[in-house]
């Protein structure tokens, strides 16, 4: 082979080399929140990107193969170029043939591992670490033409692989991970907030993360911190209780103390001014819900929600009610204090 096409194979071949690094780094490191809307909005690259994104153990070990296979072609081709260019100088300062050979050995073995390390692998790497989105919008499109070339090689390598790897207790995945735990996301909330990336001035990204972590019991008022009415309150007792403690809705108690329902200021305020002084009309009282106490806050707020319920009561394992819960204070959980338009101050 002429030394100088070896030396242009060895350019190709770095080029092609850091090509399969760059697109292994994009596949495993690109955003799928990012690349989806792309899909959506009809790029086929994202559309393909995604694929690849789906298809990571495939797309991998394409990279793989191709690394390993220009890696040793690296080596091949441009030692024996670079040798011979540099016997003749070295040859030149009266040097035995022996060592010239093993001079000139290392010396292309010392430079072709520099070029291939630099330019055929942290190069690109890095590259695709800076910017793993674009990246992957531009290598995945024919990193999955060379896969679906390669596709029975890769199949019968990785099969392999997989196989070895169920047999250390190991379950191999086929798709690039896009998901993240709770403390995952905290920390990267965290992170990005030190780094002057996010701003949350209201505390309302702490607070979410606080949320998921909350029980009912957490959360729920005392039987004995409650402002209650007896079971056979009057609308007119509603008026007064509205008019010295603002609050908009009263929880109704039997004898006992137990919470048998609740009513809103609304539910009795259109009533005739002769039924003011009556008990409350059974239809008018509102039902309360019942969730457990060791129940997670958000699946309480879905209940509620489901349920259409603003009021829960809250009970323990022995079925003894331990308090109340209001759709109010879990809201306040996750967006801060709520202001009843009716309390006093």
């Amino acid at each position: 082979m002429n030394d100088w096409l070896g030396i242009l194979w060895l350019a190709i071949l770095l080029l092609v080399n850091a090509f399969f690094v760059a697109a292994e780094f994009a596949v495993i490191s690109a955003r799928r929140s990012q690349i989806e809307p792309r899909a959506e909005a009809g790029s086929r690259a994202a559309r393909t990107a995604l694929w690849a994104m789906e298809h990571a153990t495939l797309m991998l070990a394409t990279c793989q193969l191709g690394i390993t296979v220009c890696s040793l072609l690296i080596l091949l081709v441009s030692e024996p170029a670079i040798h011979h260019l540099l016997a003749v100088p070295l040859s030149a300062l009266g040097w035995s043939e022996a060592v010239v050979g093993g001079v000139s050995f290392g010396l292309t073995l010392v430079l072709v591992s520099f070029l291939h390390v630099v330019f055929g692998e942290m190069v690109p790497k890095n590259v695709s670490f800076s910017m793993p989105d674009r990246a992957a919008l531009f290598l995945a499109t024919p990193l999955v033409a060379v896969a679906t070339v390669l596709r029975p090689i890769v199949a019968a390598l990785n099969g392999i692989a997989n196989g070895v790897l169920r047999l250390v207790g190991v379950a191999p995945k086929s798709e690039a991970s896009s998901v993240y735990t709770l403390d995952q996301v905290a920390t990267i909330v965290e992170q990005s907030t030190k780094e002057g990336m996010l701003e949350d001035r209201t505390g309302a990204l702490e607070a979410a993360f606080e949320f998921t972590t909350k029980r009912v019991e957490d959360v729920a008022v005392a039987l004995a911190a409650l402002v209650t009415l007896p079971e056979d309150a009057t609308p007119a007792d509603v008026e007064s209780a509205v008019a010295k403690r603002g609050y908009s809705r009263y929880v109704l108690v039997d004898e006992a103390g137990e919470p048998t329902g609740y009513v809103h200021l609304k539910d009795v305020i259109d009533l005739e001014q002769d039924e003011f002084d009556e008990p409350i009309p059974a239809k008018r009282v509102r039902r309360l819900g019942t969730i457990w106490d060791g129940t997670d806050l958000e699946d309480a707020l879905a209940a509620m929600r489901r349920e259409g319920a603003h009021i829960a009561r809250a009970f323990d394992a022995s079925g003894r009610t331990t308090g109340v819960l209001f759709l109010e204070d879990i809201i306040e959980e996750l967006v801060g204090e709520i202001d009843d338009i009716t309390e006093r101050d």
